[in-house]
């Protein structure tokens, strides 16, 4: 029966857990104990309002501590169950209420609950004695109405659970009295109700029950077993029945407490006292604490711990030394003041790290949780951090706060912060505690590459090989990793019109450049490379420097003489009655070069007859240096070589004829040493001249020879007509149209044809091509190729095979396609290729056999 009241006990307390309450952020659970594992507590997703597909992704935890294994989180279904059983009394002993503290942490955004579930008694102790015989001795000559305290019973249980009362078994000579000291201390009191007698009954045996208040009931006993004593009658008596003092936690070790003082009335050992702990007095009692038997002095032998206990109830008895005593009691209370022992203690919930370098200020870096266990301002603490980081403490709930970050990061700068938390009490003296929290920074793409110039200036020799490096540049990024690779580029632009992807290159990765040309100073004297350096972060950052590059002169050039002109020389005339310095000539020159490279001087190499003729070194006039005299030949030559100052120099030279006259003719073109006239016409001119006409003429025979072939071969196949005249150049004839090319006048060929003669548009001078279209419709299409060399006689005519149009389609309205007839002139340079279209159905090739003027 007692079983069955049990269980609705345990499913009414189970039913009554089920409510909850949130206060102040918190939510708290009720729960008896001795539940098994696996039980429900509460839906714990719902209570927080939780989606509890995100548990798992979010890492829903129990931060760990103390007492925090006896429940768990089923993260599929958002349940908090037991997860281990639990016993009320190992948890919180004696103390009124149990609480169990959780602290629930999730991520994504960071967040804080915590939640409290109380542990609910069940009356799951029965009251216990110390011992289950108790044995009493009593004088005969007790007064009625003495009373003697007997062991009390112990109940690990609390409230209503607890011990209430007890109950002595029926007898005429004692009845039971229950003292209350304290909610839990209940102490029983026999009471003598009639004299005892030795004689008549010298022991009296009863049944002591102890009863809580449990429903059902719980009930321990013990046999009491009562001894009259037939001398001694006075017992100790303690001057106060409850004692109270006061120690300071951490006292050393054989402080005094108090001391007892317990008087008794009878002379010799039956008045001699001895002090002891009460029989039921706790174990750790007597690890702290000692008493001393003569004396009645309580010390410390132990260390007290306020964080332990702040209270200790002492129990003690004393006794005579006479025979037959009983032992009286008194109860020594300790109240114990608390020290600043305990220093603060940091506790690290949840760190993020690495935390990026853009973050927005009030990112939450970190979860902190401060304790201090000691009480009142000593359990009182503060904390700050440095004022040079760039981060702030803010308070959550009561002892708890965020690291946030208060600006913007910058890992360029500081790539990792060691955050010093120092966490101090209100204590005198105050403790402290310092906790250093670790804060990387990551990399973020931040930071466009940094050229190590702001602009360069390249000097580059002209005449370079291409290829060759013409310099470097170098950019740095800041950043890290990818965010840190540079690659270059040249951006796009034009040197004289001309796309600077044409005259240097540069590497991806090293950021040389590199000349795709040879460059000429007297082409190009400098121009500007704009080099773009990025990076490979996302998205991508870049810079651009500009590249002065400067072109250096080289002594490539050679002076040029402007004049005289060397061609075949110069011819000047000197009267022979010049004076000294009488000027001949200037000899004028330029060098394309700049610099040294392009100061020239003048010097007369070589002389038919040396001292007669001086020239200017800077200035280049030729002057006389002397008179003229009788035996001075009248024609001489002189070589003036130019040179410049480059390294090495370079030169030139021209020849200067002069001729000595007494007067100045106004025509002196017969003195020069040219072709005179045709009396200086050679014979071999005259041999080529004959042997190239002989040529010319065998030529034009063989090509009337074949065009004749050509036209009697065109003939037997019904292809040319009936006949071709050989007195034309070209004659062909198919059907009762005929199309004759004679040797006549352009014109006249115009105006009696009904050919249309188109010239393409590019060709310039006397046409050698022409395309000819017929109004009439030939049965075939023909194309001739005229090759013309106007460098020789020669003539080369080319037949092509017959060009014949594919048929229209059946149904088909549209025209065959005009034949093209094509037309090649080779010239010096090369030859151009010139192709016009007809409009016609007939094109012919007009072939003129053009003679040099």
């Amino acid at each position: 029966m007692a079983s069955t009241w049990l269980k609705w006990q345990v499913i009414t307390c189970i039913i009554s857990s089920c409510v909850w309450d949130r206060v102040a952020g918190q939510i708290r659970y009720s729960i008896p104990e001795e539940l098994k594992h696996g039980a429900f507590v509460g839906n714990i997703a719902d209570d927080l309002g939780l989606n509890v597909r995100e548990l798992s992704a979010r890492r829903f935890r129990i931060v760990p501590g103390a007492n925090t294994q006896f429940l768990e989180v089923n993260l599929e279904n958002g349940v908090l169950f037991v997860n281990e059983k639990m016993d009320r009394e190992q948890l919180c002993d004696l103390s009124t209420s149990c609480f169990l503290h959780l602290e629930i942490v999730i991520e994504n955004p960071l967040e804080l609950y915590r939640v409290e579930v109380e542990i609910l008694d069940v009356n799951d102790n029965s009251p216990g004695f110390p011992w289950r015989e108790f044995r009493l001795e009593i004088a005969e000559s007790v007064a009625v109405g003495a009373r003697f305290p007997l062991e009390s019973a112990h109940d690990p249980d609390v409230g209503t659970n607890s011990l209430q009362t007890y109950r002595l078994s029926p007898n005429p000579y004692f009845s039971l009295e229950v003292q209350t000291r304290s909610e839990r201390r209940k102490f029983p009191v026999l009471v003598l109700d009639m004299p005892l007698d030795r004689e008549n009954q010298a022991l009296h045996q009863l049944v002591l029950t102890a009863l809580d208040g449990g429903f059902p009931e719980r009930s321990g006993t013990a046999l009491l077993t009562v001894v009259v004593l037939d001398v001694n009658d006075n017992a100790p008596v303690f001057d106060q029945a409850v004692y109270t003092v006061c120690l300071v936690e951490n006292a050393p070790i054989n402080t005094l407490v108090i001391k007892l003082n317990a008087t008794d009335l009878d002379q010799g050992s039956n008045g001699e006292v001895t002090y002891s702990f009460s029989h039921h007095a706790p174990a750790r009692l007597r690890q702290l604490f000692r008493v001393e038997p003569q004396t009645g002095e309580i010390r410390v032998q132990g260390v007290v711990d306020y964080e332990e206990a702040s209270v200790y109830e002492i129990y003690i008895q004393a006794k005579d030394n006479g025979p037959h005593t009983a032992a009286v009691h008194c109860t020594v209370v300790v109240e114990v003041i608390d020290v600043n022992d305990n220093a603060p203690e940091v506790t690290l919930t949840s760190v993020s790290s690495p935390v990026r370098e853009d973050a927005l200020p009030g990112t939450v870096i970190a979860l902190i949780s401060v304790s201090d266990r000691d009480s009142g301002a000593n359990g009182k603490t503060s904390c700050h951090i440095p004022a040079q980081v760039p981060f702030k403490l803010q308070s959550s709930f009561t002892n708890y706060y965020t690291l946030v970050t208060s600006e913007r990061l910058d890992r360029e700068s500081v790539l990792e912060y060691n955050v010093s938390l120092t966490v101090t009490d209100s204590g005198s003296p105050p403790l402290s505690t310092v906790k250093t929290i670790p804060v990387k920074v990551s990399d973020v793409n931040d930071n466009a590459p940094r050229f190590a110039h702001p602009s360069y200036t390249v000097y580059l020799m002209e005449n370079n090989a291409p290829g060759a490096s013409i310099c470097s540049v170098s950019a740095l990024d800041p950043d890290l990793e990818q965010n840190a690779y540079v690659s270059y580029c040249i951006l796009n632009s034009k040197v004289r019109g001309t796309p600077i992807s044409t005259y240097v290159s540069i590497n991806l990765n090293t950021g040389n450049l590199y000349a795709l040309r040879s460059f000429d100073y007297e082409q190009l004297k400098k121009f500007q490379v704009f080099v773009q350096a990025w990076d490979a972060g996302f998205p991508s950052l870049h810079n651009n420097v500009t590249v002065n590059v400067i072109i250096l002169d080289q002594n490539d050039n050679a002076p040029a003489i402007v004049s005289p002109l060397p061609l075949n020389g110069s011819a000047e005339m000197v009267p022979r009655s010049a004076d000294p310095g009488y000027p001949v000539v200037k000899v004028t020159a330029v060098d394309a070069d700049s610099g040294q490279n392009s100061r020239l001087s003048y010097q007369l190499y070589r002389a038919t007859e040396p001292g007669l003729f001086s020239i200017g070194p800077f200035t280049g006039e030729i002057r006389t240096s002397r008179r003229f005299e009788e035996h001075d030949s009248h024609k001489h030559r002189l070589v003036v070589h130019v040179t410049d100052h480059g390294k090495p120099p370079l030169s030139s030279s021209v020849t200067i004829n002069v001729f000595i006259v007494d007067s100045l003719p106004e025509n002196f073109s017969d003195l020069t040493e040219g072709p005179q006239g045709i009396e200086h016409f050679s014979e071999f001119n005259l041999y080529l001249i004959v042997c190239l006409g002989s040529i010319s003429f065998v030529f034009l025979v063989a090509i009337i020879a074949l065009i004749s072939i050509k036209c009697h071969r065109r003939s037997r196949h019904g292809t040319l007509g009936r006949r071709c005249s050989l007195s034309a150049c070209c004659c062909c004839r198919s059907g009762p149209s005929r199309c004759c090319l004679r040797r006549k006048p352009s014109r006249a060929v115009l105006n009696n044809s009904h050919t249309n003669f188109q010239l393409p548009p590019s060709v310039k001078g006397p046409p050698s091509c022409m395309e000819v279209g017929g109004s009439r419709s030939l049965s075939q299409t023909y194309c001739y190729k005229v090759c013309l060399s106007p460098e020789s006689a020669k003539t080369d005519l080319m037949f092509l095979k017959p060009y014949i149009s594919p048929p229209p389609a059946a149904g088909s309205n549209s025209k065959p396609a005009n034949p093209y007839v094509s037309a090649w002139r080779r010239q010096i340079s090369g030859g151009a290729n010139v192709a016009t279209n007809g409009s016609s159905e007939v094109s012919m090739v007009h072939c003129s056999f053009l003679e040099r003027e």
